[in-house]
């Protein structure tokens, strides 16, 4: 009875392994197949950000800071609002291609630095409706801040990358960013 159930038992596990190994390769195909159709793009873009921190037109603001203190740029705890639009150039008059929406909060003591985080909406025909988010702490008084691209959606889905933020000083209250984008998506 024995040698009966043996020849049985061979032949059920070699179906299993043969089945199994059959599963494995198809599946294996199959992924390896879709990332040869869908390699990884780099996208690399300038945009400005048209910042303003007072007047009738602010989109800049302090929200909340310490109690009994002047809320300022250099004022530590000091939370901030953004809703910047985006422009192809540094004219503040020339075509709008998104907002940079998000806060900042002054996280260093002495004031040199700020913790950001934001969206960056695209309102433009090549990348209507996707988004890249943004975060990372910078100097305040560096010329040139780095940041993260720490995701996206839309066309920047699986975003990753870096960000370098150089402002240029237009008036008292008026500043353009200029936004540097390196991102990897798919």
């Amino acid at each position: 009875m024995a040698l009966i159930s043996a020849p049985k038992m061979l032949t059920a596990t070699a179906f299993s392994q043969l089945f199994l190994l059959s599963t494995y390769s198809i599946l294996m195909h199959c992924y390896s197949s879709e990332a040869a159709v869908r390699p990884p793009q780099t996208t690399e873009m300038v945009l400005y950000f048209q910042d303003i921190i007072a007047g009738p037109n602010a989109n800049d603001i302090p929200i909340v800071g310490i109690p009994g203190t002047a809320w300022s740029f250099t004022q530590f705890g000091t939370v901030f609002a953004a809703d910047e639009p985006m422009t192809k150039t540094p004219d503040p008059r020339s075509a709008i291609i998104g907002r940079a929406r998000g806060m900042y909060l002054i996280s260093a003591l002495d004031g040199s630095s700020a913790q950001a985080v934001f969206s960056i909406l695209f309102s433009n025909r090549a990348y209507n409706g996707s988004t890249l988010e943004i975060q990372g702490t910078g100097k305040l008084l560096d010329k040139v801040v780095e940041y993260a691209v720490v995701g996206g959606t839309g066309k920047f889905r699986f975003a990753r990358g870096y960000a370098t933020l150089e402002t240029i000083p237009v008036d008292e209250v008026h500043a353009v960013v200029q936004f540097n984008v390196t991102v990897r998506h798919d």
